[in-house]
């Protein structure tokens, strides 16, 4: 049991580590990962009927997108757009977690699998941009 508590504390250890040195952008990408595992395990807890974790995880989920939102740059016009999806979002993820429905979570979950596959494409591009203005192959 002490080297499975051990391997856990290492691995956070690791995470935070990891946040503490990655990009903007991977950070980001990283909050996605976040709130689309927390939105998973709030769908798994409804419907294995453990409110009290569906609501912790709906919760987890709820703090990442406002993180996300606050991290918006609003000077540009597409953090609008990006604002009142996080909005919607975050309504279905609120409604999900008040009337115990798997599939307000389902649309959350599409939703947010669609641009976290777009932020990682947006990271990928900037990495091999970066790549080739410093001449690196």
């Amino acid at each position: 049991m002490l080297a499975y508590a051990n391997a856990g504390n290492q691995y956070a250890q690791y995470r935070q580590q990891s946040a503490m040195t990655a990009a903007p952008g991977e950070l980001t990408l990283m909050l996605y990962d976040g709130c689309i595992k927390d939105l998973k395990l709030a769908k798994m807890y409804i419907e294995e009927k453990d409110i009290s974790l569906a609501n912790e995880n709906s919760k987890k989920a709820q703090a990442i997108l406002d993180e996300l939102m606050r991290t918006l740059d609003m000077q540009y016009p597409i953090a609008g757009q990006m604002m009142r999806l996080y909005e919607f979002i975050l309504q279905l993820v609120v409604q999900s977690n008040v009337k115990k429905d798997p599939g307000l979570i389902d649309t959350a979950l599409e939703l947010l699998g669609e641009m976290r596959d777009a932020w990682q494409q947006a990271v990928r591009l900037n990495r091999q941009s970066v790549k080739s203005v410093s001449g690196q192959a």
